[in-house]
């Protein structure tokens, strides 16, 4: 790795189905032209039909040039399992127990760039899984011993557990991106001790839509309370929206900026 040489990350937030694919397909390139990046890491949990991955699905958007994968708690499609149990592409939160399909962890290598990925699943409002911060940081130091670069996507819904988690990998991770509330947030930053950080880093799908989902099917639930499966909105316009992050070869984060393109 040259002396001076700035890593450049893309991270696409939740990619939410159909709309969502062909954001990334449509949009992908301009921020591609914009960033000139050296590794594109998306939350892809809920790319298939707004709920989970499928193996077709994930090839697709490593078509489009997406590196690494992430998910959370929608990845749980069984006839995914053989899929993520195989592939060093698709990741899942690392924090649940000893025998769940796939791994919580990937080391990616692009020319002479090795990108070190975890996943992290959140337990506040979700399942009691392990705890991830003990989990991220047991995995993080594992992984420093091969890369000094570390993404970290955080997949929760509190806010405050997110900002948490931050804190606690300051210094030990690269950066810390958090993901599942499919809503931007505006406090991208540089923590105290270089590690870069965001509470969620958006979507990309329906720009009118209620987190890539139709309006009124979503309305309709919060109304009158009885649970119905949501359908993905497709039509309209699309956003595309992420993080961009500079880490130099001590895997410091210099620079964080979110990004959102609408087409």
């Amino acid at each position: 790795m040259e002396e001076t040489k700035e890593i450049r990350i893309l991270f696409l937030g939740d990619i939410v189905g159909s709309a969502g694919r062909k954001a990334v397909k449509d949009l992908l390139p301009e921020v591609f032209k914009k960033y000139q990046p050296d590794f594109v890491v998306a939350n892809g949990e809920n790319a298939a039909g707004g709920y989970g991955l499928t193996e077709k699905v994930a090839d697709e958007l490593f078509s489009y040039g997406i590196d690494v994968l992430t998910s959370g708690n929608h990845v749980w499609k069984k006839e995914f399992y053989p899929y993520l149990n195989k592939s060093e592409r698709v990741i899942r939160p690392a924090n649940y127990g000893e025998g769940a399909p796939g791994k919580g962890w990937t080391v990616y290598t692009k020319k002479d760039l090795k990108l070190g990925v975890i996943n992290l699943e959140g337990r506040i409002f979700m399942r009691p899984l392990f705890n991830p911060f003990l989990v991220g940081k047991k995995l993080a130091l594992e992984l420093k011993k091969e890369t000094p670069l570390i993404l970290v996507d955080f997949h929760a819904e509190a806010t405050s557990e997110k900002i948490a988690l931050g804190y606690f990998l300051d210094g030990v991770v690269s950066v810390v991106l958090g993901t599942h509330t499919h809503v931007q947030t505006s406090d991208a930053r540089i923590l105290s001790h270089k590690t870069g950080y965001i509470t969620d880093v958006g979507m990309c799908g329906a720009v009118e839509s209620i987190i890539g989902m139709k309006i009124d099917q979503a309305l309709e639930m919060y109304l009158n309370m009885v649970p119905r499966k949501l359908e993905v909105e497709k039509t309209g316009q699309l956003k595309l929206e992420g993080a961009f992050i500079k880490l130099n070869q001590k895997g410091e984060t210099i620079f964080i900026e979110t990004f959102r393109v609408i087409s």
